[in-house]
């Protein structure tokens, strides 16, 4: 990281001799600084512990509530969802999601999905699959394979928009609101 040059010279000047080159065991590198001097420093200090902190609590693109946008998405005949929400969570590199379908012929199915990049995770009992194993492509886009007793049910794409309002989901094969067969879900930030 580049320091400016006036925080440069007086962090310099700070750090000038030692105690022990001095010959002067109880003063501190920092008692050359005075006032705004110090303040300088202090300020500098903060700031970059900031910039170096900020990238580990970016939060994930897709952590939040979602609802489906009917209109936008696209459904495989005989699978139509009238409604839907979709809350993602993160905790330690596991995330979570809670979903809830409403089906054209009125019934609603919730689910819960835990997943983390790069492994198989099991699935809790009831899940269209028993496990799930996610691959991250970018910052805003997944990929997962869903298995129920070892074998291969289903495929999700999913992505979140540069601007981090609209979510689209591409999946195949099983799925919670039942049925089979291609469908595209857009859903919107809430």
């Amino acid at each position: 990281m580049l320091l400016s040059g006036g925080a440069t010279r007086i962090l310099a000047r700070a750090l000038e001799g030692t105690p022990s080159a001095r010959g002067d065991q109880n003063r501190s590198r920092f008692d050359n600084l005075k006032g705004d001097d110090m303040k300088k420093v202090l300020s500098f200090i903060v700031l970059a512990s900031m910039a170096c902190a900020a990238p580990a609590f970016a939060a994930d693109p897709i952590v939040g509530t979602w609802t489906l946008n009917v209109a936008k998405s696209k459904f495989a005949a005989g699978n139509e969802l009238t409604a839907a929400s979709r809350t993602y969570s993160e905790s330690n590199g596991t995330y979570t999601l809670k979903q809830s379908v409403t089906t054209a012929d009125g019934k609603t199915n919730s689910s819960i999905a835990h997943y983390r990049e790069g492994a198989e995770v099991k699935q809790p009992a009831g899940s269209v699959a028993d496990t799930v194993t996610a691959k991250k492509i970018d910052a805003n886009t997944w990929d997962f394979d869903l298995k129920k007793d070892g074998k291969a049910v289903g495929h999700v794409h999913r992505a979140v928009s540069a601007d981090g309002k609209t979510l689209t989901v591409q999946q195949s094969g099983a799925r919670l609101g039942g049925g089979t067969g291609p469908e595209t879900l857009v859903f919107d930030r809430q």
